[in-house]
């Protein structure tokens, strides 16, 4: 391919690029690696490159790597965690080249965990678990750091290319399209407006290609497993620009989050349950079988009402994840983070439970786009947690999510080279503040923060009613008001980009939800607890009605 013009006639300061990448996590960079070799890539993160959804993964990598398992029964399993949303033709092709993805990371140097083959002295296979949901052993992992592993890697890869540029610290704002600049003809991506932190100013990014790789908004929550950059910029930009958002009333709550009162939430991960470890109320009996006949192999849909319905029931403030009667040294060997992790608060997982809570985890919903990532908006691609591929219908597989980003990445690179976008000749002129001064009362941002993540956590959590999702509503309405005032009267800052992000988000999910007359996956609606076979293969998809 040859290389795509840039913008013309740039302002002074503009940074241009033949693909512009915001976010750094596996999707942004494996699909800047991709495309390197044609072009100038800048990676925008807002903090620093590490800091990612995949970095605080822990589980591990979905693909069918074992003589044992198949495509066929991960597809199948996909499928009935799913519940009636997933795209099949997208699950096939996400798992049938899962395999070949995973042979690129590890040609990159990812160390996935490996065990010895006892019949054959001095080899090694890949050490394979098992999470809720899956009929066989097919995840991958780095003992209990598996994004980790996988960060590290692609980093030191990005870190050999010449051709690509990371900004750290650089927080975008909004997508610039050319309807938005009042240019006649189809609509089409420019570049971005972003907040260069240290220095305080908004520059101009203007690319032919920009890709959102901005992952989830876990932090739209109370409870969240995220970290704290996840407040859903990519799926509130791409709907400010005019793209299709779909599902988002599906958020999966991680059933085992550390409970405990001098501990940031820090997720348990599923494969502690994988490897033994059984769920206890606090009067020590298991209850999972009382609620699945997988117990706590369940998709996590199940074992977080489940877990939620126990605490209900009985006014506990957690319930127990017991791993105890495994071997120490198998737990420690299996575990070391969080077995450290545990240590480090009293608790010592190889004698006795761990007390753990549900808390938000992953965005099964967001921007609508096709297998290659395409958002129907030229130029403009998502991939990764902020894309609504259907992949994941209305609850995702555990460990699907980093195939997931890794295929679809690896499509959008092959989507984008072989279009050859054309340039998009035209200016994007610099941001301009009007009167805006800088705050006055940052008092506003962080208590109309706290009041979106609680409304969020008690009106639209893991069990939901008609009532609360009305409530949600209207309290969300009358926070955006505020928002908007405070944004055009005020200089950008990150937290407020956050928080008008956040907003923007909840009121998606809490949209989604309403539309959704009926209990399925994620979405379990009190007042209506039957999944509706009219539902069945229905996206609740919302578009932004422009004035």
């Amino acid at each position: 391919m040859h290389r795509a013009k840039l913008v013309l006639d740039m302002p002074p300061g503009t940074r241009a690029f033949d693909f512009l990448v915001l976010g750094s996590g596996i999707a942004g960079l494996t699909f800047a690696l991709k495309v390197a070799p044609h072009g100038r890539v800048a990676i925008v993160t807002k903090k620093n490159r590490a800091d990612s959804n995949t970095n605080w993964a822990q589980g591990g990598i979905a693909s069918v790597t074992s003589k044992e398992d198949s495509v066929g029964l991960h597809v199948r399993d996909t499928l009935d965690a799913g519940a009636g949303l997933c795209k099949e033709a997208v699950v096939r092709t996400v798992i049938e080249e899962g395999p070949a993805r995973i042979a690129e990371l590890i040609a990159l140097g990812t160390q996935f965990s490996e065990r010895p083959i006892p019949e054959q002295p001095g080899a090694h296979e890949l050490d394979l678990t098992k999470e809720g949901g899956h009929s066989k052993r097919r995840i991958l992992h780095a003992k209990d750091a598996t994004g980790a592993e996988i960060e590290r890697a692609l980093l030191a890869a990005i870190a050999a290319q010449p051709s690509i540029s990371v900004f750290e610290n650089h927080h975008a704002i909004d997508l610039v399209t050319t309807a938005k600049l009042g240019l006649a003809g189809p609509d089409r991506v420019a570049g971005v407006y972003v907040l260069d932190q240290p220095a305080n100013q908004v520059e101009v990014f203007a690319a032919p290609v920009v890709v959102l790789a901005t992952g989830g908004s876990g932090k739209v929550y109370l409870y969240t497993t995220n970290p704290d950059i996840a407040t859903g910029d990519g799926v509130a930009m791409a709907y400010r620009a005019g793209a299709a958002v779909a599902d988002m009333e599906f958020v999966q709550f991680h059933p085992t989050c550390l409970f405990h009162p001098q501990a940031k939430t820090y997720l348990i991960s599923e494969a502690v349950r994988g490897e033994g470890g059984v769920l206890r109320g606090a009067d020590g009996q298991r209850f999972m079988d009382r609620y699945d006949r997988r117990a706590e192999l369940a998709p996590r849909d199940i074992v977080a009402r489940a877990i939620d319905s126990e605490m209900k029931r009985t006014g506990a403030d957690c319930v127990f994840l017991d791993i105890s009667h495994q071997p120490a040294e198998f737990v420690r060997e299996h575990f070391p983070n969080i077995h450290a992790k545990c240590l480090g608060h009293g608790i010592d997982m190889t004698r006795m439970p761990i007390p753990v809570v549900p808390a938000a985890h992953y965005q099964c919903g967001g921007v609508v786009t096709d297998v290659d990532g395409d958002t129907g908006i030229p130029g403009l691609y998502a991939i990764g947690e902020v894309a609504c591929t259907g992949l994941h219908g209305a609850n995702r597989l555990a460990s699907n999510s980093l195939l997931e980003a890794l295929v679809c990445a690896h499509r959008a690179a092959a989507k984008v080279l072989a279009a050859r976008p054309d340039p998009v000749g035209v200016a994007i002129p610099p941001w301009q503040t009007g009167g805006a001064t800088d705050p006055d009362e940052l008092v506003v941002v962080s208590h109309n923060w706290d009041e979106i993540r609680r409304t969020m956590w008690d009106y639209v959590g893991i069990v939901r009613t008609d009532k609360r999702l009305l409530r949600a509503e209207k309290r969300l309405a009358h926070l955006q008001e505020e928002i908007r005032e405070f944004y055009w009267d005020f200089n950008v800052t990150a937290d407020l980009l956050e928080l008008r992000n956040l907003a923007t988000v909840a009121e998606l999910i809490v949209a989604c939800a309403r539309q959704r007359p009926e209990s399925r996956g994620l979405h379990f609606n009190l007042d209506h607890l039957r999944p509706d076979p009219g539902w069945a293969q229905r996206d609740s998809i919302i578009r932004r009605v422009r004035p």
